[in-house]
């Protein structure tokens, strides 16, 4: 039995996806746990070894919001509900005795990008996630940018609007309360619209952004103007964000860029109005090359080598 596996780990708001990774950059073996379901961190080893089914692998991967991969702490992660300081890394150790490198979950998307997809030909390039809250995994110079403390990366965390939105790290107005999932949903109710009354996403109890993106596509007015409004904030911010280490692209990721060509477009014409002049037709905005497979796990896998 082939045993040279590395067990990789994405720690959403959402989900907990977690793979067996081969050297080749294939997953062998796929499976997820709701983060609602955990209530406790320190049993998640547990948990995913049970999922596992008796493969083995050498060495572990996890990406997680809020990281601290100097510490193997998750600190403070709006978006999960475990407390404060979260020893991950001291959990997986101790559980399985193996190894264990902890980053950012945007980190680790991008280090999925730049091995197995869009990102293959760029030493200089961010990978944005678009997930339950937003993300951003920083090449520079080839390398993983972590930061002084290991949390660069927080920004869903800019502040972009004064006493705007609440979000969850206790601050308003962050990017993520308006462009993540969250922020997209959260959209539905605090926009307004003189097409809003008649629009079918009001009619719906829990409504996703897949909802809304396929209510645009219907024709409906107001999801429409929620597609474009988030597009809008997205390229503002990109524009803002290439003065600051000037990539080559950025490489938009999640569950919100899986929603077609189009939405990548408009963030790259926002992106493209707003750019300063210097870089203007040098930054490209892409697609995840890798939503067919799962990029942060591949990534997680691929940092606990890096």
């Amino acid at each position: 039995m082939q045993t040279d596996f590395t067990l990789g780990i994405d720690i959403g708001g959402t989900n907990i996806a977690f793979g067996l990774v081969n050297n080749n950059g294939e997953i062998v073996y796929e499976g997820n746990l709701k983060t609602s379901e955990v209530r406790n961190p320190a049993l998640l080893p547990e948990l995913i070894e049970e999922k596992l089914k008796d493969h083995h692998f050498n060495n572990i991967g996890i990406g997680a919001p809020s990281s601290n991969t100097f510490s193997g702490m998750i600190e403070n992660a709006p978006n999960l509900k475990w407390g404060v300081n979260i020893p991950i890394v001291e959990y997986f150790e101790n559980y399985f005795k193996l190894p264990t490198k902890l980053t950012n979950d945007a980190n680790a998307a991008a280090v999925g990008e730049k091995l197995f997809g869009a990102a293959k030909d760029f030493s200089e390039f961010v990978v944005i996630t678009l997930g339950t809250g937003l993300g951003a995994g920083i090449f520079i110079n080839d390398k993983v940018f972590d930061g002084k403390f290991g949390t660069a990366g927080e920004f869903g965390h800019v502040m972009v609007e004064k006493e705007g939105r609440p979000c969850g790290c206790g601050r308003k107005g962050c990017l993520e309360t308006y462009c993540s999932a969250t922020g997209m949903v959260k959209s539905i109710a605090l926009l307004s619209s003189p097409n809003k009354d008649t629009s079918p996403l009001l009619t719906l109890t829990c409504p996703t952004p897949q909802d809304i993106f396929k209510a645009a596509e219907n024709g409906d007015q107001f999801a429409e103007e929620i597609v474009e409004f988030t597009a809008e904030k997205l390229g503002y911010w990109l524009a803002n964000f290439a003065c600051f280490s000037n990539p080559e692209a950025f490489v938009l990721f999640g569950g919100i860029a899986k929603n077609g060509e189009n939405f990548r477009q408009r963030v790259d014409n926002y992106t493209q109005k707003n750019i300063l002049n210097l870089y203007q037709g040098k930054v490209k905005v892409l697609s995840s090359e890798l939503h067919h497979k799962n990029a942060a796990i591949l990534g997680a896998a691929a940092y606990a080598k890096y």
